[in-house]
């Protein structure tokens, strides 16, 4: 793995618990040595961004962003047009991991510089071969940019 020498922190923002535990889990299970923190709404996710509210200075920038399309507060794509505004966050790569299958989601997400568009898997077993995927392709393969926190 060419990016062992660096934390790699993901934020996960998705509203449903359980969802968030499964992910979690799902990373735990393949052995993934990542940070994972998470937010539970669009509002919650710009705040950590920010590192407004509850986050402080020391709130590590993400390296990636797991993003659910249905939150309350702001939905992921509000979140994704301010994140896409912003030169100071549009490097961070952003992959949408939600349960729409709408094609309009789908576009919109493109159209506003999502990275990947991925429908959640219905198993936990799919999920952690989601999981696999994501993490040999992100940390393995791809070159993110290196993150000041």
């Amino acid at each position: 793995m060419k990016q062992n020498a660096k934390t790699i922190t993901i934020l996960l923002a998705d509203d449903d618990a359980d969802d968030r535990l499964l992910v979690r889990e799902a990373f735990e299970e393949n052995h993934l040595l990542n940070i994972m923190n998470t937010v539970e709404d669009g509002e919650e996710l710009m705040d950590y961004l920010y590192r407004r509210g509850k986050f402080g200075e020391n709130t590590p920038r993400p390296s990636m962003i797991l993003l659910d399309l249905n939150m309350p507060r702001k939905s992921g794509l509000e979140a994704l047009c301010e994140i896409r505004a912003d030169a100071d966050l549009r490097s961070i790569p952003v992959v949408v991991l939600t349960t729409s299958k709408a094609e309009e989601d789908i576009i919109r997400s493109y159209e506003l510089g999502v990275n990947s568009f991925i429908v959640k898997p219905v198993t936990f077993e799919s999920l952690v071969e989601l999981v696999k995927t994501l993490g040999r392709y992100w940390f393995q393969i791809v070159e993110l940019p290196v993150t000041e926190n």
